[in-house]
């Protein structure tokens, strides 16, 4: 199992989850982002930088992940993609991704962008708290004593 993470919109502290647990288990991290990005100096854990533009990082990704991959990714329609190809996604707040839940939220995120382009402000979600961390952080440990089975 390789780890992809979607970085340009990964909080830090998902991303320092993500390192501690990539030195503890050796398993491949990479973050796509379309800037550089700070990651510490273990041969398990790499940047991978790609060209700025709409979803090119997501697209990367995509072409990246096989089957058994874990994408950490908060972003829907790249989340579906994923899923597609046998992947496991993980958001950011700790929510697990699956065939059996991507379909509803890919209709919510489409209505929402209609709403959005009528003119209707929702704010966004809500700031990440402790209680998301450490759903995330149990979600991620739970995936990775799956995957060493």
């Amino acid at each position: 199992m390789d780890i992809w993470v979607d970085a340009d919109a990964c909080p830090g502290v998902i991303k320092d989850i993500l390192f501690r647990a990539a030195q503890r288990t050796g398993l491949q991290l990479t973050l796509v982002a379309n800037h550089a990005l700070p990651v510490p100096p273990h041969a398990n854990i790499r940047m991978l930088q790609v060209s700025s533009g709409f979803d090119v990082a997501d697209d990367e990704i995509v072409k990246l992940a096989r089957a058994g991959d874990l994408v950490i990714t908060s972003d829907i329609p790249l989340a579906a993609e994923v899923i597609e190809k046998g992947a496991q996604v993980l958001s950011g707040r700790g929510e697990r991704l699956t065939a059996d839940n991507i379909k509803p939220k890919l209709n919510m995120r489409d209505f929402m962008d209609t709403m959005r382009s009528s003119g209707l402000q929702s704010g966004g979600p809500p700031p990440l708290n402790n209680q998301d961390k450490q759903r995330f952080a149990n979600q991620l440990d739970q995936l990775l004593a799956k995957a060493k089975r």
